[in-house]
């Protein structure tokens, strides 16, 4: 199913949470209109952008006269409007599942794996600080934690959740993107060998390839 109306969507590239919307549209095969926003610049998010998004914080999505913003809440609004393929489960259980590993990357995983420890190892050199070894050393074992638990939920099939792509996998690839940048990142990953072979088959989509960030090296 095509766009009647055009799909517009706000964020960053190097955004975690924006590249996991970015990877629903392409799974999907969607048109759409890519926005660069920074919220990071002087003053703050642009005024006209805090029309769309109160909070200021990326991505935010319009479609016609829906406007929407919460990444989860986009993400299933594009798998409800555009059907084919589905990333979703149609079991409930399925679908818990689902939502059970969104939730572990989003309570836990995503601090932990993408700002406490890539933005130190990987960001801070490169914006000419130090690394706060500290501060990398105090979140690895919450890293390895989340990663448990990743590894019990994944089950037996190719996916996070099953056999078939899910957005769990979609809301985990930009955030393991950044984790394994890092010699601690690919160290822990060693440890975990479903996770693993989770991510040798699926970081070689076109979608991933895609949607690379500005940060990000070579898969």
């Amino acid at each position: 199913m095509r766009p009647r109306q055009k799909l517009l969507l706000h964020g960053a590239a190097y955004s975690v949470y924006t590249r996991i919307v970015r990877l629903v549209l392409a799974e999907k095969d969607l048109p759409y209109e890519f926005r660069e926003v920074d919220v990071f610049g002087p003053g703050g998010p642009p005024k006209a952008y805090l029309a769309l998004h109160p909070f200021g914080r990326i991505p935010a999505l319009e479609h016609g006269s829906m406007r929407l913003y919460e990444t989860n809440a986009i993400a299933r609004y594009l798998d409800a409007a555009f059907p084919r393929p589905p990333l979703r489960p149609s079991s409930p259980q399925g679908r818990a599942r689902v939502d059970q590993v969104i939730g572990v990357l989003d309570s836990y995983a995503y601090r932990t794996m993408v700002w406490d420890i890539f933005v130190e190892r990987i960001r801070a050199p490169a914006q000419g600080r130090m690394p706060d070894e500290a501060r990398i050393a105090a979140a690895l074992p919450r890293a390895r934690t989340c990663l448990e638990a990743l590894e019990a939920l994944h089950g037996r099939g190719r996916y996070l959740v099953g056999s078939r792509l899910t957005l769990a996998d979609l809301h985990a690839v930009p955030i393991f993107v950044y984790f394994l940048m890092t010699p601690e990142g690919t160290a822990l990953m060693a440890e975990f060998p479903a996770l693993a072979a989770w991510w040798a088959g699926i970081s070689r989509r076109p979608s991933i390839v895609a949607t690379r960030s500005p940060f990000e090296q070579a898969i």
